[in-house]
């Protein structure tokens, strides 16, 4: 006589959930183990792995508890202990092939294939664990089905574990490989027939709910673990992205330091400028005062000239002090054109040494934004010095144009524009990437480290030609009213 059972519709649910939340815990850990080396990898693949075969296990074990039958059941410890390792065993080896990074196509399908035979182990190890009066027969077809399942199941699983990166794909791989896996469970299930010989008893009422019970333990316990390994998880992540924000912060300050050391030349002469003035100033003041009817008036005058001079020596020092500065970066509100207006007078001998002139177009009455000003200052600093270098061999018209103006969006746009030797049109973006430049004594982290302030404001930095010579570098930042929505 054949048995028949039945599943409880609320424990299957519970079961699919399970392998769902143990899909996206593993994706995330194994995210963790693409970028460390040494130990730290091997925990997180471990960690992964954990995850993953013991929420299989869990799902799988979930789901034959929400299978009723019309007679008494139990299950072997000894085996259904084995099955969990088996699952652990088979995700470990799974995660560590693929994971490496000479990991091709065929290793991920032998991955797959390892790990997919793996789970089929667990789940008729665990069914072999089921003691019951009546006697345990498969159907070959879907024997054979649920093995491609789980093969296909695997194999999307280690393939989507170290390529999603983003929230909403890695929900959506979770989501699927829930599924997947929950497939293969009850395709082996309906693979699997009850024949009972004799007279058989039925189980008491009070049985369904102890399976509930138990089930809802194993379910319980498992969330709980998961939910540790996705804190942790998220706690590394948060460590790991404050260590990338120090690190871009100090790269950023040794290239300004790095810039503003190659233009030690050009700021003593800015700066000794004023200075000079100033003392030329002071000994006109004293002549006028030493004469035998001291002139006021001009005395006055040269006074005063001594105060701007002193100031304008102090403006540029107090500039070149911002930039050496290493600080957290603060938001304020910031004028661009007064950051423009700075960096010309802070690079201005610079650009005179080499006969470049400069035009500027500046917009009127432009929104300010909400920025960190000496991290816009290094911005543009880095865009000008590239144009001088751009320009200072070519033997014909030199000429650096900065223009401001309030794009069709509402936003602020500034682009820096020369008549240099120009950008060929595959390099347009290469040259942002971090260490790669045209130039023969260039770091190649300028123009990057440009980039991720730029997208730090939420804002768009690119490259274009500038026809017929040269080339553009455009920025677009948001405003205060739009950072403020």
């Amino acid at each position: 006589m054949i048995a028949t059972g039945t599943h409880d519709p609320y424990l299957v649910a519970l079961s699919i959930l399970i392998a769902a939340f143990a899909s996206y815990t593993a994706l995330d850990l194994g995210a963790r183990a693409s970028a460390p080396r040494g130990l730290a990898r091997r925990v997180w693949l471990l960690a992964a792995a954990v995850t993953m075969g013991g929420g299989i296990w869990s799902m799988h074990f979930v789901a034959m508890l929400a299978f009723k039958m019309p007679l008494a059941m139990s299950y072997d410890v000894g085996l259904t202990i084995l099955s969990l390792v088996v699952a652990i065993f088979v995700t470990s080896g799974g995660f560590y092939v693929i994971s490496r990074q000479s990991a091709s196509p065929r290793r991920l399908v032998l991955s797959g294939v390892f790990m997919g035979l793996g789970i089929v182990a667990m789940h008729y190890t665990g069914m072999a664990a089921l003691r019951s009066p009546a006697d345990l027969s498969y159907d070959p077809l879907f024997v054979a089905l649920s093995i491609v399942v789980a093969i296909g199941a695997s194999t999307a699983a280690l393939w989507l574990t170290f390529r999603t990166t983003h929230l909403w794909q890695r929900l959506g791989a979770a989501a699927v490989m829930g599924v997947a896996i929950s497939g293969m469970h009850y395709t082996a299930m309906r693979a699997a027939s009850f024949t009972v010989h004799g007279q058989f008893y039925e189980a008491p009422g009070h049985a369904g709910l102890d399976q509930t019970h138990l089930a809802l333990a194993v379910a319980g316990t498992t969330f709980v673990i998961l939910a540790v390994a996705l804190v942790a998880s998220l706690s590394e992540q948060n460590r790991a992205e404050a260590a990338l924000r120090q690190a871009r912060e100090d790269l950023a300050h040794v290239n300004r330091v790095t810039t503003m050391g190659a233009l030690t030349a050009s700021l003593a002469h800015e700066v000794s400028q004023p200075i000079a003035a100033a003392v030329t100033n002071a000994q006109a003041c004293l002549n006028w005062l030493a004469g035998e009817t001291p002139n006021l008036e001009a005395a006055r005058a040269s006074a005063m000239s001594i105060v701007e001079d002193g100031t304008r020596a102090a403006e540029i020092i107090s500039r070149t002090r911002l930039l050496f500065t290493k600080g957290r970066p603060r938001r304020d509100l910031v004028d661009v054109n007064d950051v423009i207006r700075e960096m010309i007078v802070l690079l201005r001998s610079e650009i005179t040494r080499h006969g470049i002139s400069v035009r500027t177009e500046l917009a009127s009455r432009l929104p300010r934004l909400m920025g960190d000003r000496v991290q816009l200052q290094q911005v543009l600093m880095n865009l000008i010095m590239n144009s001088v270098d751009a320009m200072k061999d070519v033997d014909e018209t030199r000429e650096l144009a900065i223009t401001s103006r309030q794009a069709n969006d509402g936003r602020l746009m500034v682009s820096v524009i020369d008549t240099g030797v120009g950008l060929p049109a595959q390099q347009a973006d290469q040259i942002f990437y971090a260490f790669f430049t045209t130039k023969p004594q260039g770091t190649g982290m300028g123009l990057s480290i440009s980039r991720s302030i730029v997208e730090s404001h939420n804002g768009r930095l690119w490259a274009s030609d500038n026809a017929p010579r040269g080339a553009c570098f455009h920025v677009v930042l948001p405003t205060v009213v739009e950072t403020r929505e």
